[in-house]
């Protein structure tokens, strides 16, 4: 494993467990070269996802994208970081066993809205309008009443 501060190629590692929720190795390692130390993950990746956009181009499936969008849409709320990353193994189980290789964003795009309407209805709505393309208040108030949200509850 290559050292991230330095670049040194032959890294060391220093301990291994697997992460809390049994889905990862987690190695510690350290570098002789500087002496950094730094943490890397080991998953079993069962097949190479390949995204299909929109526009017709293919991306090789980010599990870091996935996990960025998730904590974009997650800013501020008060959702834990095991919370997130459950949602995220969530997410990559029911991509991998689709069966495909190729899959639709917006493949992706649905079950992340099915994650989130689960655990934060403001993270949910957050995501539904950079995903949905919101253009106006109106596509708030359009996309709300579609989904049966209850009404605010007047708490600040």
């Amino acid at each position: 494993m290559k050292c991230p501060f330095c670049g040194h190629q032959d890294t060391q590692v220093k301990d291994s467990r697997p992460s809390d929720d049994g889905s990862a190795i987690r190695r510690r390692r350290s570098c002789p070269n500087c002496n950094g130390r730094f943490t890397t993950f080991e998953r079993v990746q069962l097949r190479e996802l390949v995204i299909l956009k929109r526009n017709g181009r293919r991306t090789p499936f980010d599990r870091d994208k996935l996990e960025r969008s998730l904590g974009v849409a997650l800013r501020k709320r008060p959702v834990q970081a095991e919370q997130v990353e459950q949602m995220v193994n969530r997410i990559v189980r029911q991509l991998e066993s689709l069966g495909e290789t190729e899959i639709a964003s917006s493949v992706v795009g649905d079950f992340i809205m099915k994650a989130l309407k689960g655990v934060d209805e403001v993270a949910y709505v957050r995501y539904a309008s950079v995903y949905k393309d919101f253009r106006h208040t109106g596509d708030f108030a359009k996309f709300l009443g579609d989904e049966g949200f209850d009404e605010p509850s007047g708490k600040s």
